[in-house]
């Protein structure tokens, strides 16, 4: 099916009417129905496998779905970050961010290629490409493209993207997005599937002020809670094949999600009264039936359905039998570690004591990873002692993902670890209970690992860490690509889990729950130990600030620097000739201003006159601001 553009009367984006997708024999959703309009933000949140990542896909024109419709307004701006971003390997960063047709990319590329091509570029063609800046305005959106660039992180722009790491390329993607919709907000939809993913906090938090401006159209996917309820004020809910919409924030959702369950439930118990009814009736029927006993066999096969009703949320509950924390636990001693130049720790003093949950925040590249790999072994310092008690398991939950053999059945790559979990009641579960308690039913086990979403992955994963029976977790960037409600059952796992706990994790909501205090990577080595969770962490960080003095001996994080794009430190022939013309034209401008007070002060003044030179006295007013902060940006550089 084709995607259709239409013109709306009203300010309809999208349009979605009775849109059916499945793979294979598994149906995502049935039937669904809704609209996008201009300023939409909107949240659509799901279980893992339940067809998020692909119905955003359909939006983008990137699949189809078997049956329904979809209507774009003529002139809408698609803008879609993927999961797996799409980058051209064979050229760099800056080539990457201008690979797409716009005006004002186009004359901002334009304009740089004259000034950093390292030839004396003609005269006349430096007063074109400034002359075209000025028109579109691409000062303005020059700025704007190096704080998007500045903010992510995003610093080497010669950088080939195939050089670049996971986390690079989809910061690069994201920005790639934000500039190609920066122009025309009201012509643009941004559907991001999880955008926090590989941002550090200080760019979440810039990328939620972002997105929340008014004119910016959005649909989203995300497991953060602190983001869904400051960007987003509308969520979506695919389950069990169904599409429900709610108004307000995370909690509203909640609480409107648990209605809205209590009455099913309500329902379904309805309907299994009546089923039972109904099978007392069926058996008694003789096997010769009337057309009217088969329409009522048909209504009782209907009757089965509902009354079977959908799968609920469960949570977890479990008291776990784990080998015993001994007194000495993990001791690290003077310890330094520095990686590719960059320091990590200096001298870095800690003993680990049982039942503590640890949170580690800083920004991308101070060294987190390296922090947890130092922790379990995997990398060794290079000075100072790491001492592990004897009676520490670890269960390390890595960025890499699993190394598994596709064809493998999800049952037996799990029975491959252990048959069994022990309880501390002496009881246990077997494989394939603990499986469906993290969401995989016993249909879905003897499934090829092959047939799992990315999502289901990344719970299977987690699923195999705690399966090994554990006494200290050390988890990095557990979250990321999980659902909402994996999150929670991992959460309630978490909170009745009894040994250590550390955590690199950029979703706030998740670490306010369960850690009891920070270490926070502050570059260079210093590592700073904060006590409490990372909201109160924020609001010391912002009492400092308010009271212009330090409340407890923690620095703040350290700005992210803004970027530009390309800023030779001299001036180039062609900036020289750039700044000669704004002089010109500065020069010009400051004439006119005067001529046209003057004329404004002359006394009976037809209106309308008076009207014309007062509209013209506020445009030379914007472009001298213009060409005066270009020509002191300049200068600055002389």
């Amino acid at each position: 099916m084709r995607l259709q553009f239409v013109n709306f009367a009203i300010m309809h984006y999208v349009s979605v009417e009775g849109i059916s997708k499945a793979f294979g024999i598994k149906p995502l959703f049935n039937q669904i129905s809704f609209n996008l309009e201009e300023g939409d933000k909107v949240a659509l949140v799901a279980r893992n496998g339940s067809g998020k990542s692909t119905l955003l896909k359909i939006l983008a024109g990137l699949e189809t779905p078997d049956e329904g419709k979809v209507w774009i307004r003529k002139g809408i701006n698609i803008a879609y970050l993927g999961q797996e971003p799409v980058l051209q390997a064979n050229k760099t960063v800056i080539e990457n961010i201008f690979d797409h047709d716009h005006p004002i990319l186009n004359a901002i590329k334009t304009y740089e290629a004259l000034v950093n091509s390292g030839q004396e570029a003609p005269e006349i063609q430096i007063a074109e490409a400034v002359s075209r800046m000025d028109d579109l305005n691409g000062w303005e959106f020059d700025a704007s493209i190096r704080q998007i660039l500045g903010k992510l992180g995003i610093r080497d722009l010669q950088q080939q993207a195939k050089t670049l790491s996971g986390g690079q390329c989809k910061r690069l993607a994201l920005a790639k997005v934000l500039i190609d919709t920066g122009f025309e907000h009201h012509n643009s939809l941004l559907i991001l599937d999880e955008p926090t993913n590989h941002l550090d906090v200080k760019m979440i938090e810039w990328l939620e002020h972002y997105l929340s401006r008014e004119r910016v159209t959005l649909l989203l996917v995300t497991h953060d809670r602190y983001f869904l309820d400051r960007v987003c004020s509308q969520i979506m809910e695919l389950n069990n094949e169904k599409l429900y919409t709610y108004q307000g924030d995370y909690a509203q959702f909640l609480e409107n999600k648990s209605s809205r369950q209590d009455a099913e439930r309500a329902a379904t118990d309805k309907a299994r009264n009546l089923l039972r009814r109904e099978l007392d009736w069926v058996r008694r029927q003789p096997k010769a039936r009337t057309t009217k006993s088969k329409a009522r066999i048909d209504a009782y096969e209907e009757l089965k359905i509902k009354a079977a009703g959908g799968q609920e949320d469960r949570n977890i509950e479990l008291q776990i039998k784990m080998t015993r924390l001994g007194g000495k636990v993990l001791e690290l001693k003077k310890v330094n570690k520095a990686f590719k130049n960059k320091l990590i720790l200096k001298g870095f003093d800690y003993t680990f004591k049982n039942g503590e949950r640890i949170g580690i925040i800083g920004e991308n590249g101070s060294g987190k990873t390296t922090f947890l790999n130092l922790l379990t072994g995997i990398v060794l310092p290079d000075s100072g002692k790491i001492n592990v008690g004897e009676t520490v398991v670890f269960g390390n939950y890595s960025q890499e993902g699993l190394l598994i053999r596709e064809d493998m059945r999800i049952i037996e790559y799990v029975k491959g670890i252990a048959e069994h979990f022990p309880l501390a009641d002496g009881g246990s579960l077997n494989a394939s209970e603990f499986l469906d308690l993290f969401l995989f039913p016993p249909q879905q086990q003897y499934t090829n690992l092959s047939s799992l979403s990315g999502g289901e992955h990344r719970r299977l994963q987690l699923l195999t860490v705690l399966f090994r029976n554990p006494n200290f977790l050390v988890m990095d960037e557990p979250t990321n690509d999980l659902d909402l409600q994996t999150l929670g059952i991992l959460e309630d796992f978490l909170q009745l889990f009894t040994g250590c706990i550390v955590i690199v994790s950029h979703d706030r909501y998740f670490m306010d729950r369960l850690v009891d205090h920070l270490l926070v990577f502050e570059g260079d080595g210093v590592i700073r130990d904060f006590p409490g969770n990372y909201s109160q962490y924020r609001e010391s960080l912002n009492n400092q600030e308010t009271n212009n003095k330090p409340a407890i001996p923690i620095s703040p994080l350290p700005a992210i620097e803004e970027m530009p794009i390309i800023s030779p430190r001299k001036l180039t022939y062609g900036e020289k000739l750039e700044m000669n013309l704004l002089e010109k034209d500065i020069a010009s401008l400051e004439k006119e201003k005067t001529e046209v007070e003057e004329k404004m002060d002359s006394d009976n003044l037809p209106y309308e006159e008076l009207q014309s030179l007062a509209i013209r006295l506020e445009v030379i007013f914007q472009l001298l601001d213009k060409k005066l902060m270009r020509w002191l940006e300049l200068g600055a550089r002389m």
